[in-house]
């Protein structure tokens, strides 16, 4: 990954009335160090993050990561952040990102333990070529999460809902999954639900109706997802969120993984069971989703 621009921030109030937040931005050398050794997003992974998909300069959804990233910071009981410093930083950085894609991280941490607090910073990177998936689809197999549907809701301070810097779980299903000659995962309850992927949300089709996981069982609600869901009604199909039985994967007539910066992945097969693919339905998510948007 070739890095093109860091920016730490000092955190400003939310209720702050100021419009110019440039005495709250420093700009780093993306190669140099920038952490000290007490930083606990890096100790311990107590922090949240986004990734946001730049096309052309143009950062994408950027609305809706921040909204996420204030959710992620109230459930793990971080400060607020505003939302207008976020985003005059995300405009900083994507100015940075030129032609082609590219992605931007915002990264909020618990601080340096018994030290300054929060952390807050932006990075900008070139995104990798993802053109190959999109057309030819991944592979994926399903992993059980360890947990029951109701979990998240009998306890809400494992966090399943936020989009924390804790990722070691996340990872292992990805390398778990590529050990299964797979490249991707689909996460499973205990009890035989359908939930997520390790850095991806599942769209099934099911005839002319598009629906994915409900976000109430700890599932990280999609961005792209909710873009993606936008475009096909528009394009007059059916959009829902259900509580999908496990059975279900087997039954759908198409099924995608999308995310903000691989966009739209079609599966071709689960558990080694082939899945029907629609290339020009893809086709047109993926040019949807490399259009502008905000």
């Amino acid at each position: 990954m070739a890095w093109r621009f860091a920016l730490m921030i000092d955190p400003a109030d939310p209720g702050t009335t100021v419009t110019d937040f440039s005495d709250t931005f420093t700009e780093l050398d993306p190669a140099a160090p920038a952490l000290t050794v007490g930083e606990l997003s890096t100790q311990r992974g107590d922090g949240i993050f986004e990734s946001i998909g730049v096309v052309d300069g143009h950062a994408q959804e950027v609305t809706a990561h921040l909204e996420r990233l204030a959710h992620s910071a109230q459930l793990c009981d971080l400060p607020e952040p505003n939302l207008v410093q976020w985003r005059a930083a995300v405009d900083l950085a994507a100015a940075q990102c030129g032609p082609g894609e590219a992605v931007i991280k915002l990264i909020l941490s618990r601080g340096v333990e018994h030290g300054p607090a929060p952390t807050a910073w932006v990075t900008a990177a070139e995104a990798t070529d993802f053109a190959r998936v999109r057309a030819d689809g991944i592979r994926v197999v399903t992993l059980d999460r360890g947990y029951a549907l109701d979990v998240p809701a009998r306890a809400p301070w494992l966090l399943l809902g936020a989009k924390t810097l804790s990722y070691a779980v996340n990872m292992a299903a990805l390398r778990e999954a590529r050990r299964r000659g797979a490249d991707d995962a689909i996460f499973l309850t205990s009890d035989g639900f359908v939930l997520e992927a390790p850095t991806a949300s599942l769209i099934l089709r099911r005839g002319d109706t598009f629906v994915t996981p409900a976000p109430n069982a700890g599932i990280l609600h999609g961005t792209t997802q909710l873009s993606l869901f936008e475009f096909l009604e528009s394009e007059g199909f059916r959009v829902a969120y259900d509580t999908i039985p496990t059975g279900d994967l087997a039954t759908a007539d198409a099924a995608w993984l999308v995310s903000s910066v691989r966009l739209a992945a079609p599966i071709v097969a689960i558990d080694d069971v082939p899945m029907a693919q629609d290339a020009t339905l893809t086709a047109s998510m993926n040019a949807y989703l490399l259009s502008p948007r905000d």
